[in-house]
């Protein structure tokens, strides 16, 4: 394969395309028809057997123009006026021969081979930047340079001082070319390892300490991590319904065709789709992490997922029509801002939002529903009425509580997590984006059937 292709390709990969086998091949191929030539064909041809999503095609566009963009190397002597020495003879090493001459295609084209040469596509840290900008300055043969210059600093006619003095002044620009070239390169390398790290640090941080910054960021996470538990658990969904061979009944019902299997039958699994019911505490403290979490669950699909949304302040209120009025960003933001919503967000309490569920809506509890309880407990030194909890966790298939804060934290202050631990089937402190991860696929595994 092509060396620039393949450099290209890797250079793809790192960025977060996922390419495959055969979509390599195709690149090669629709490389080898359209030719380097005509530079948006190739972007176009290329394109369309390496980018499959939108996100793709913003990150292939991206890459393939930091990749095929021009890298002028200025690292020649200049011109000489008419009042210039004569000329001396050149040199034998082919680096100082092609400044002497100006030969800027030549240098940059033995700049690329040198880079390669270095492996600059192993490239992945800052720190690597001083390794490699010598190895490539090496490559191009340095020392011949720096050769040369000794021996016409040493020759003491007018023309060669002349010519040492002007090399001198190459050789430095050239340093700073090649410094220039690594830094472009460590940026088309080095910036899929340097997300990786953010996003592991991201998946990490505590949400409620999330910089506004890194919203979007966040949003990517969550929309690829939705998509991978739709994936599994739409897989799990489809192999059910198909089932397994039931060897006994197509035996019997294909008697009458002579021992023929022409009708096979299957055995089917019986896969409920989950009934989900979140109430969320929307107080101040909790708001960021609420928002993460409502884009994570409401990112699943209906399909295997179906959810009824309550948040509650000091009163608690039924949202699940915003969300199936407006997208699940927009309907985020309206929670927060509390845009046209009967809810009053002054001091946190438990006891009247929970005595709010029981009076309006505990008939829609069933045996088949999982109850998500987000919150801290935190009721401002008030009786929580924990025995209302009570209520919900009987009626329900399980009750799963997520609370942002530390176990240790809990029951200190005015915390009433320890109160309202009896009546939960599970309680899990939740505060990151692994957290909110393992928590949802362990609800979908387990509510699956």
């Amino acid at each position: 394969m092509d060396r620039v292709l393949e450099d290209f390709v890797t250079a793809l990969r790192l960025a977060g395309v996922r390419i495959s086998v055969a979509e390599t091949l195709d690149a090669c191929s629709a490389a080898a028809l359209v030719g380097y030539g005509n530079r948006l064909l190739l972007k176009d041809s290329l394109g369309a057997a390496l980018a499959k999503s939108g996100r793709e095609k913003d990150l292939f566009s991206d890459t393939f123009d930091r990749f095929f963009c021009e890298f002028p190397c200025t690292a020649v002597v200049p011109e000489r006026g008419n009042d210039a020495p004569g000329d001396a003879p050149l040199p034998e090493d082919p680096l100082s021969r092609m400044l002497l001459q100006g030969d800027q295609a030549s240098l940059a084209a033995a700049l690329q081979e040198a880079a390669r040469a270095a492996g600059i596509r192993a490239i992945r840290l800052p720190t690597q930047r001083s390794l490699y900008t010598v190895r490539i300055l090496n490559a191009l043969g340095l020392e011949g340079l720096d050769g040369t210059i000794r021996t016409f600093s040493g020759a003491g006619s007018g023309v060669s001082l002349a010519q040492a003095d002007a090399l001198q002044a190459a050789r430095q620009e050239l340093v700073d070319n090649v410094r220039q070239y690594v830094e472009q390169q460590l940026d088309l390398y080095g910036r899929g390892l340097v997300n990786e790290y953010l996003e592991d640090a991201l998946r990490k941080t505590r949400l409620s300490h999330l910089e506004q910054r890194h919203f979007e960021k966040m949003g990517e996470l969550i929309r690829r991590l939705v998509k991978r538990l739709n994936d599994i658990h739409s897989r799990r969904r489809k192999a059910a319904r198909r089932g397994h061979l039931d060897f006994k009944r197509t035996l019997r019902h294909n008697i009458p065709y002579g021992g023929f299997l022409f009708d096979p039958k299957w055995k089917q699994r019986k896969l409920n789709r989950p009934d989900v019911l979140v109430i969320c505490d929307i107080s101040r403290s909790m708001m960021r992490l609420v928002r993460f979490f409502l884009l994570f669950l409401y990112g699943l699909n209906e399909e295997i997922l179906r959810i009824r949304t309550f948040v509650f302040c000091s009163n608690l209120i039924d949202v699940s029509d915003v969300f199936e009025r407006y997208p699940v960003e927009v309907a985020v933001d309206r929670l927060q801002q509390g845009t046209g919503l009967p809810i009053v967000m002054g001091l946190t309490d438990y006891a009247r939002s929970l005595k709010d569920f029981r009076m309006q809506y505990m008939d829609i509890v069933t045996r088949r529903t999982t109850v998500l309880f987000l919150g801290d407990a935190r009721n401002n030194n008030s009786d929580p009425d924990a025995h209302v909890l009570r209520d919900i966790y009987q009626r329900c298939k399980r009750l799963v509580w997520l609370n942002p804060e530390p176990r240790s934290f809990w029951g200190t202050g005015d915390s009433e997590m320890k109160r309202f631990l009896p009546y939960c089937h599970t309680v899990r402190e939740c505060n990151t984006l692994d957290h909110l991860e393992r928590v949802i696929g362990s609800i979908l595994a387990a509510t699956r059937h």
